[in-house]
Order: structure tokens, then sequence, then C-alpha cells
């Protein structure tokens, strides 16, 4: 194809950038699945693409044309991936570090990073990165995404981020701490002012995922030291939204007092803000960790929910 092992002896920039676009162009008209005669035939340019001379290129336009020429090739081979795993891994770091093209809509290189992350998306490449074990790289992506989303951005890049996150989480055996905290750090209700659109969609994708996250949430609340009045975390249940706030209750409440949920709510380990600690001894005040709860999760039938007192002193015995 276009002797594409012509690309080893590195012909001019230029020439070069022009060789690619002419493969491109022709892998995007590859359909998936193809014969073997024509499988046969993309392997010369299947080879070379992934050169060291070739994928490692300095020149930040050669390395994103032969990016885009590579996922059109993973979308004809899809679901295989049509490298070795150690190849995949270099791939897929390639793959992240052209992500950081996004952040600017008029960058030269945004088109083809689009096509990029949107391919990625539609052919499933996360669940490689699973079957890889790229965690540290898996991170490294949910943190960039909600660095460089923007408002100006089309739809199929908020999409394409807002499927590979989803997918990433529902197909994890385990959720760890260091994937889920840049996307709770995102749901902080201080960052729907200051970056409204990644707390969109960092919301977004815990919404999708809660009953695969509700067993971490805990955990890892507790864990980031995120202040409950500042945490806007979406709950279990069909799309359940709950932003939990921390009110002064001037109703003193029995320790018995018992209310009835139809929806499963864990126990969460509330914090009092530290504003609180003006409040002089004298006139320590009661509070109460009323969290705003929307039903239901289906397999639950009914549970309670013990309203616990919470008192905050300067250093004085209740």
């Amino acid at each position: 194809m276009l002797g594409m092992t012509s690309l080893i002896f590195l012909p001019a920039i230029d020439e070069l950038l022009t060789l690619l676009g002419k493969v491109e162009n022709l892998l995007a008209n590859v359909e998936q699945a193809p014969s073997k005669s024509m499988y046969d035939a993309l392997l010369p340019s299947m080879k070379a693409l992934i050169t060291n001379e070739i994928l490692r290129h300095t020149e930040m336009d050669v390395k994103i044309s032969v990016l885009s020429c590579i996922t059109e090739i993973t979308r004809i081979t899809a679901p295989n991936a049509p490298y070795g795993d150690e190849k995949m891994k270099e791939i897929f770091h390639l793959t992240i570090a052209t992500f950081d093209n996004l952040s600017h809509v008029s960058n030269h290189y945004y088109t083809k990073a689009v096509f990029i992350l949107d391919t990625f998306a539609k052919v499933k490449s996360c669940l490689v990165m699973l079957d890889l074990e790229c965690n540290a790289l898996v991170v490294e992506m949910f943190q960039t995404f909600l660095k460089i989303i923007r408002s100006n951005h089309s739809p199929i890049v908020f999409s394409a981020m807002e499927t590979i996150m989803t997918m990433v989480i529902d197909e994890s055996d385990d959720i760890s701490l260091a994937l889920l905290s840049p996307l709770l750090a995102s749901v902080r209700q201080e960052n729907e002012t200051v970056s409204p659109i990644s707390w969109k969609l960092g919301k977004k994708v815990v919404t999708n995922c809660a009953v695969k996250l509700q067993p971490y949430l805990q955990k890892a609340v507790c864990s980031i030291g995120v202040a409950s009045n500042t945490f806007c975390a979406t709950r279990v249940g069909q799309a359940v939204d709950a932003t939990f706030k921390l009110v002064e209750n001037s109703t003193i409440l029995e320790e018995d007092k018992v209310v009835s949920f139809s929806s499963l709510i864990p126990h969460i380990e509330f914090i009092i803000p530290d504003k609180f600690n003006d409040v002089m001894e004298s006139k320590a005040r009661l509070f109460s960790v009323l969290p705003t709860v929307v039903p239901e999760l289906k397999q639950v039938l009914c549970v309670r929910l013990l309203l616990l007192q919470h008192y905050k002193t300067r250093g004085l015995s209740i």
C-alpha cells in the first residue's frame, strides 16, 4: 500500500506527512473485519507505522498523523488488537498524550485529536487498556479528561469522554482510590462554578456508574477529606443525585428517632467544617446531618436511617 515500507528511510517531514495523509485516507475506506487478502495488503503499512523511527518521531505533526493511521487500523481490526501487548502499551501512552491537544479548539491538531478520541471510544480501546493492566495510564486518562474538557468542545468530545470513563468503571473488577479521587474531586460543589463543564462530566459519569461506585464512595470520601457540605455526589439508584449538606437544626431530635427511606443509604463519616470552630463554648449548638435523598434502588424494599446528632466544641467534654 503506497510503498509504506519506504517510511523507514525517513523522507523529509513534508513528504512524510503527505504520505501519511494518503495512507490515512485509504485506511478510512477499509471496512471493519476485512477479508484475508485485504488484511494481508495492510500488513506492510501496519508494520511500518510502528517502527521506532516513525512511532517515536520527535515532530508532533508526524506523531499525530501516525497515531491517526494506527487509530484507523485499530478500528479495522476491532475487537482484536492489531499489535502485541508491549506495542499496544506504547500506543496507548502516545494516545493519552495526544488527548492534551484537545485543550484548545484552535490548535491545528484538534480535528485529528477529536477523531482519535471518538474512535477510541467507539472501538472500546479502553477495555484493552484494562486487560493489559495499564492502571496508572487509565488514571492519567481520567485526570486528562477532567482537566481539558471545555464548554466550547463539540458534543462529540464530551460524549466520547463520558463513554470511555463509564466503560472503564463498569468493566473494572475493582475501583481504586487513585481512579475515583479525580472523579470525586471534579464534583465538589465549588467546582460547579469554577469549572462547570468538568463538574458536569464528572457528575454524568458518577450518575451512570452509581450502583457500581456505591460500595467505594464512603471510603473514598473519607480518604480524600471532602467536607460533606462541599461534596456533591451521585447516589445509588436510577440517576440518584444527592448533595450532602450540613445544616444547623434548631429542633432537638431524640436519639432513637428513626426515619425510614425506600433506598439504601450507607453510613458516611460527615465532617463538620472548620468555619464552626468559632462558635463560643457557651453557645455550642446541635448540628444534624440531613442528606437529601432521591430514591430508589429497586433491590431494596426498605431501610432505616438513624439520624446521629453531632456536637462541635472546643475541647469540652459532652
